[in-house]
């Protein structure tokens, strides 16, 4: 009768066959690690600013089964956006997906908000913005963040029929073209957050005014709710 192979026996030859150099001379320095909006990402938490409305994609959803509310949360100075699990009773919260329980994303209309945050960042309301960002812990609180200054960018342009069109294929900041990513050292902490540190927090309360129509995306459409900013807390630089 043969023997069954030993599992560490297996192990150990396996590590005997790897080729492995030792390099004590290896340095990080002048690495990029190079930028995951250049991957695909479909299972990524992804933060998105479209025609007046914002919203989270499935992944965020999946990654905390046990939320349904939430807060939104703006560092104007480091441009980070932060999207912070809470309890239904805290104050500016709101659901951010459905009650079904399929718990699917919902579309939010807060054009002040939206304003707000393109005039921020200087960008172009017509377009669509779209953030990828990490779940992370912090002071023991779960949350994910994202970087406003790295955004997908799809382009909406008027076509010949006079029909607006929206680019499927994102565009990236003109100063990416010549880098794959940020240097390692400052990739370690670039996501780091310190819990309300400089962070304005943004009430949105619901507004039962039914909103306009807008252009149709190149997304899945997702159950919409309608909500408008009702306060504006002193730490935001631009009220």
């Amino acid at each position: 009768m043969n023997e069954q192979p030993n599992n560490e026996n297996i192990t150990q030859s396996a590590s005997r066959d790897l080729q492995i150099i030792e390099d004590d001379a290896f340095s990080y320095e002048g690495y990029q690690v190079v930028r995951g909006e250049f991957f695909a990402h479909t299972y990524e938490p992804s933060f998105t600013f479209n025609a007046n409305k914002v919203s989270v994609n499935t992944a965020c959803i999946k990654k905390l089964p046990q939320t349904d509310f939430v807060q939104i949360l703006v560092n104007p100075d480091e441009k980070k956006l932060a999207v912070r699990p809470c309890q239904e009773d805290e104050k500016d919260s709101f659901r951010w997906c459905s009650a079904t329980k399929k718990r699917s994303p919902r579309q939010i209309t807060c054009r002040i908000f939206f304003a707000k945050v393109i005039s921020l960042m200087e960008w172009n309301p017509s377009y669509r913005y779209k953030l990828l960002g990490k779940l992370i812990r912090s002071d023991n609180e779960l949350l994910f963040v994202f970087d406003l200054t790295t955004p997908e960018i799809y382009v909406r342009a008027e076509k010949e029929d006079g029909k607006i069109k929206t680019s499927r294929t994102p565009t990236y900041p003109a100063e990416w073209q010549n880098q794959f990513g940020v240097p390692v050292e400052e990739h370690q902490s670039n996501l780091q957050v310190n819990m309300f540190d400089g962070y304005a927090v943004f009430g949105i309360s619901e507004n039962t005014q039914p909103s306009e129509e807008t252009q149709n995306t190149a997304e899945p459409p997702k159950e919409e709710t309608h909500y408008e900013q009702s306060t504006l807390f002193p730490a935001d630089p631009m009220h």
